[in-house]
C-alpha cells in the first residue's frame, strides 16, 4: 500500500475534487426504539412501548450516504414511489448534499423497511416493496438522466443492486456502455446468481456468500478458493477485478495480474448491516481521486472494520476513517 501520508492527502485533498454517481434501489430504513415489559395477551409475542423513532437512507442511498460524508461530491439514480415516503427519502438525501436531480417518480411504492428495536436487539423487521423490474419507459427516464450525470463531469459509477428493479439488464448494459466508452470506472455491489447484467465492469464488490451465488457453488472460506472462484467468474463475465468481503477473514482483491488478501481490522462486530455499502463507497471514492486499486481496497478495509462495530446502518466520515 501507499504510505499513510499519501492515503490521508488524497483522503483531504482528493475526495472532494471528485463527484460520483450512485445508481441503484433507494431504500427508506424506519426505525423504532422501545422496551419490552411484557407478553401480548392477544398471542404469545413481546409488547415493545416505543419510545423514540428515526430515518436513515438505506440501499443505494446509504452508498451515496458514505460517499458525501467522506468529502465526495454525490447524485444518485433511481426511483422513489408517488407517496409521503418518497418526500421524507428525498429530503434526507438533499440535506445530506446529495444531487437527486436524476431520481425518477414510478407508480409503485417507495421501498422502506421498518424496524422494531429493544434493547439493541431487532424484534421485527417489516418490508414495504415492489420487487418487479422497472418497464421500458421507466428505464429509459434513468438512463437519460445518467447521461446527463455523466456529460455533467462524473468520475466512477457506482451500481447499487438490492434487487429491487431498478438495476435491469438493459440498465446494467447502458450504464457499462457509457463508462466504457468514457473510461469511468464502474463499481457493482451486485445481487443475485445472473450476473450476466454487470458483464465489462471494473470492479465487482460480492461477499463470499454472493460469489458462490454467482458461481453456483459454495466456496470455502479459503484464499486458494476464493481466488479460484473469483477467477472464473472474471473470465464468464470479463470483469477485470472482483473485491470478496470474507467476514473474519477479511478481504481479497484478484486482479489480472496477482491477488491481495488483507486481514479483518474490526476490533468489535455489533451490527454488519451497511458494511457492504461502506466498502463500495470508500473504493470508489479513491478510486476516482486517484488512488490504486490495491489501496483504495485497503482503505475500504480499514472503513468496513470501523462501521461493523457500530450499531444499525452508518455512514464512515472524514475524520473518522482519517483516524
Amino acid at each position: 500500500m501507499e504510505d499513510r501520508y499519501t492515503l490521508l492527502k488524497i483522503l483531504d485533498e482528493g475526495l472532494p475534487r471528485v463527484k460520483v454517481l450512485v445508481v441503484g434501489d433507494l431504500i427508506l430504513d424506519e426505525s423504532y426504539f422501545g422496551s419490552v415489559e411484557r407478553i401480548s395477551p392477544e398471542a404469545p409475542i413481546p409488547v415493545v412501548r416505543i419510545d423514540s423513532r428515526s430515518d436513515g437512507l438505506g440501499g443505494s442511498g446509504n452508498v451515496a450516504n458514505n460517499l458525501s460524508r467522506l468529502g465526495c461530491g454525490v447524485a444518485v439514480a433511481g426511483t422513489v414511489g408517488m407517496d409521503a415516503e418518497s418526500d421524507r427519502l428525498r429530503g434526507m438525501l438533499e440535506e445530506a448534499g446529495i444531487d437527486t436531480a436524476s431520481i425518477v417518480d414510478v407508480e409503485r411504492v417507495t421501498t422502506r423497511k421498518v424496524r422494531v428495536v429493544s434493547a439493541r436487539q431487532q424484534i421485527l423487521r417489516m418490508d414495504f416493496e415492489t420487487t418487479a423490474p422497472l418497464c421500458r419507459p421507466e428505464e429509459e427516464r434513468i438512463v437519460a438522466g445518467i447521461e446527463r450525470q455523466v456529460a455533467a463531469g462524473i468520475d466512477a459509477v457506482v451500481l447499487s443492486d438490492y434487487g429491487k428493479g431498478v438495476c435491469t439488464p438493459g440498465l446494467c448494459r447502458a450504464v457499462t456502455g457509457l463508462c466504457r466508452s468514457r473510461n469511468i470506472p464502474l463499481i457493482v455491489d451486485p445481487k443475485g446468481a445472473d450476473w450476466d447484467r454487470y458483464t465489462g465492469c471494473t470492479l465487482v464488490t460480492p461477499n463470499l456468500k454472493e460469489l458462490g451465488e454467482a458461481a453456483q457453488r459454495a466456496v470455502p472460506n479459503v484464499d486458494e478458493e476464493v481466488e479460484k472462484s473469483a477467477r472464473e467468474l472474471m473470465g464468464r463475465f470479463d470483469l477485470e477485478n472482483i473485491l470478496v468481503t470474507r467476514s473474519e477473514q477479511g478481504m481479497s482483491l484478484v486482479f489480472r495480474e496477482g491477488v491481495s488478501h488483507e486481514p479483518a481490522r474490526a476490533r468489535e462486530v455489533f451490527d454488519v448491516s451497511g458494511a457492504g455499502d461502506t466498502v463500495v463507497a470508500v473504493v470508489a471514492a479513491f478510486l476516482s481521486a486517484g488512488a490504486s486499486l490495491e489501496d483504495a481496497a485497503g482503505a475500504a478495509n480499514l472503513a468496513a472494520g470501523f462501521v461493523v462495530g457500530k450499531a444499525g446502518t452508518y455512514a464512515i466520515g472524514k475524520s473518522e476513517l482519517s483516524r
